[in-house]
């Protein structure tokens, strides 16, 4: 069993993809007999301001589910511009690697867990100063999405954020690329193809699994109207102002509901922009607990997954994709490339409409409420192929034969080198 190190930005009490996602594969990788420990930053994403249980001291050490978490202090602040980001990134992977040195132990490995891309900072420090190979987790190429999305224009900053980038991946023992679009890239670009892995975030689906919608609606206190949930992350990359142009396009449709349960830095736009048109048929709810969302699902009649029309989206899966076809709840499906591939065409689970198209996105939320039938198949269908195909255990057991493989790598020169050295220093040499 191995000594594992996480090195992640983002872990509960925080909620989103990030967070969710290594914290269950930590707690599997535990009750499969590893030591796992986790370094990361007191909770405050998204709001930037520290969680009331954490703010109580510079740095922490807690046990969550088995694993090990030590907090370290990180600039934080309520704002939401790209400096004050910038800031909270370069203070955690700059001073975590020190401040939590030897809270950490001596792992035998370490995964550093992206974005952002500063947390490789962090894990290259440390896994040079501990004497281990690590594991670099890519869920976004970055600066390549920042620049897309024209959050970063700076040439320099560029510049620095692209060499930080490719000599992160020359460095690593291993790269894991989270969809095949991330891996397929990185290959193109000069990466060899025996160092990057595939291995996608995956569902429990155990925990997100079909509850009946009429007892769901019960629980929350919802009424009967045909409801389309939006549920995860509303900031520039979704873009989301389509939802309110559909909104509007169905706004003479009284049996129809526009649920939008997140935060994020449109957030705002959006409530305001829906207050201005008088949509009263888009509903804002604030993020929820992970623990709530299996229920907040399976009240809806289908699941909204968007993302904006960018060429760097061609190899997104989002994390919320599974998690709905999980609760067997079929998908509006606005994500052209590797997502539309895998729930329209694979598991035949999705509506696929243009990302960014207003009246395809109205029309697809039609066609579901007026055909009962056709929810319930493709809920059917996303469930069956999740379970068979993204079942985070399997996937788990998959991730355990990489750290082995990396290990026994590592390992074998370190063997060699004190094997020659034993034979030098007893008189043998390669003479015998």
């Amino acid at each position: 069993m191995a000594r594992i190190l996480l090195v992640t930005q983002y872990y509960p009490p925080e909620i989103g993809a990030i967070p969710t996602y290594t914290s269950e594969m930590a707690a599997r990788l535990v009750h499969r007999g590893h030591e796992v420990t986790v370094l990361t930053t007191l909770p405050n994403y998204p709001t930037g301001i520290v969680h009331p249980d954490y703010r109580r001291g510079a740095n922490r050490r807690e046990v969550r589910d088995g694993v090990t978490v030590v907090r370290v202090w990180s600039a934080t602040s309520p704002g939401k511009g790209f400096i004050h980001r910038l800031a909270a990134y370069l203070s955690f992977t700059c001073l975590a690697p020190f401040a939590a040195a030897r809270s950490v132990g001596h792992p035998d490995i370490i995964i550093g867990v992206a974005p952002p891309l500063f947390t490789s900072i962090a894990t290259r420090l440390l896994a040079r100063r501990k004497h281990c190979p690590f594991i670099f987790n890519v869920g976004d190429l970055w600066p390549e999405s920042a620049i897309q999305l024209g959050v970063l224009q700076n040439r320099l900053l560029i510049w620095l954020a692209e060499r930080l980038e490719w000599s992160t991946y020359r460095r690593a023992g291993a790269i894991w690329a989270l969809t095949e679009g991330i891996r397929d890239t990185l290959v193109r670009r000069g990466v060899s193809a025996t160092k990057v892995f595939m291995l996608p975030l995956g569902v429990d689906t155990a925990r997100f699994s079909p509850l009946p919608r009429a007892e769901a609606r019960a629980m929350l206190g919802m009424d009967d109207r045909f409801t389309l949930l939006y549920a995860g992350n509303i900031g520039l990359a979704q873009g989301l102002s389509t939802v309110i142009e559909a909104a509007t396009e169905l706004r003479d449709h009284p049996d129809v509901r526009l649920l939008m349960v997140g935060n994020g830095t449109a957030k705002a736009d959006l409530v305001a922009e829906a207050r201005r048109r008088g949509l009263e048929n888009v509903v804002f709810v604030d993020s929820q607990p992970p623990e709530h969302m299996p229920a907040i699902i399976a009240a809806a009649d289908a699941c909204l997954v968007s993302l904006r029309k960018l060429p760097l989206f061609d190899g997104a899966l989002p994390s919320k994709m599974f998690e709905y076809m999980a609760c067997a709840r079929p998908l509006v499906l606005s994500v052209d490339g590797e997502a539309r591939r895998v729930a329209e065409r694979d598991a035949e689970a999705a509506i696929f409409v243009e990302p960014e198209n207003a009246t395809a996105l109205a029309s697809a939320v039609r066609a579901l409420r007026d055909d009962p039938r056709l929810g319930p198949r493709l809920g059917a269908n996303g469930r069956a192929y999740v379970h068979a195909h993204y079942d985070r255990d399997h996937l788990v057991t998959m991730l355990e034969a990489r750290i082995d493989a990396l290990l026994r790598r590592h390992e074998s020169p370190s063997m060699l080198r004190q094997t020659t050295s034993g034979a030098v220093a007893s008189g043998r040499g390669s003479a015998d």
